[in-house]
């Protein structure tokens, strides 16, 4: 219902007065979380886009040392030794919030249970394909971790700044426009009073000073 369709009474300019004012506090805290929520999601795309680049970077070398074993021992021995290889990866996810929003937190944790094979007659790419590999899965889980978390906020950005283009745009002019109706039409029912009461007024004195007359004559 339009604000300026309110009955012009006290009542209702009392409780517009309330909704216009919760209507700002409810702005001004939005337009904060917004702000919040901008800084935060800016802040991840750019750990975000570094992240991929180490990734990149992490899987390049790791690719590069495995052929290099591959070049010195053969496909074969290769495979075999990476069957031997014992480690076991465990992944955590907690989430932390901001602002509400809950994100994610990605910890990856290893379990090495070496040796896996004889050093003898091994390349020694074959320990840095294993690290290199390891890293990577580590970086992975938090660029993982980092676009879960721009997706979620980027989400609830949208979200919020619908909220604070309505109230901006269509909740607080609404408001505010009622109001001054109705605050017009109460200014003017009082002139109309007082108009109406100084009439009655002069009416009254005209007829108690005819009746004084009257007396008199």
């Amino acid at each position: 219902m339009p604000t300026t369709n309110y009955a012009p009474t006290k009542t209702n300019l009392l409780r517009l007065r309330n909704d216009l004012k919760f209507a700002q506090q409810g702005y001004e805290l939005l337009d904060q979380k917004r702000n919040i929520l901008i800084i935060e999601l800016l802040s991840l795309v750019d750990q975000a886009a570094d992240y991929q680049e180490r990734v990149e970077s992490a899987l390049a070398k790791a690719y590069r040392a495995l052929e290099e074993a591959v070049f010195d021992m053969g496909r074969l021995k290769v495979q075999y030794l990476i069957g031997a290889v014992n480690i076991s990866t465990k992944i955590d996810v907690r989430y932390r919030k901001v602002m509400g929003v809950n994100l994610p937190v990605v910890d990856t944790e290893y379990r090495d249970r070496p040796p896996y094979f004889s050093p003898m007659g091994t390349s020694f790419w074959i320990d840095s394909a294993l690290d290199s590999f390891k890293q990577a899965i580590e970086l992975l889980g938090k660029l993982s971790e980092l676009k879960i978390s721009i997706l979620r906020l980027a989400n609830e950005v949208k979200k919020t700044i619908r909220k604070v283009n309505a109230l901006e745009k269509i909740a607080i002019p609404d408001l505010t426009e009622g109001l001054k109706s109705i605050e017009s039409r109460l200014e003017q029912g009082e002139r109309d009073m007082l108009m109406l009461m100084k009439i009655v007024k002069e009416n009254l004195d005209a007829k108690r000073t005819a009746a004084m007359e009257k007396r008199h004559e």
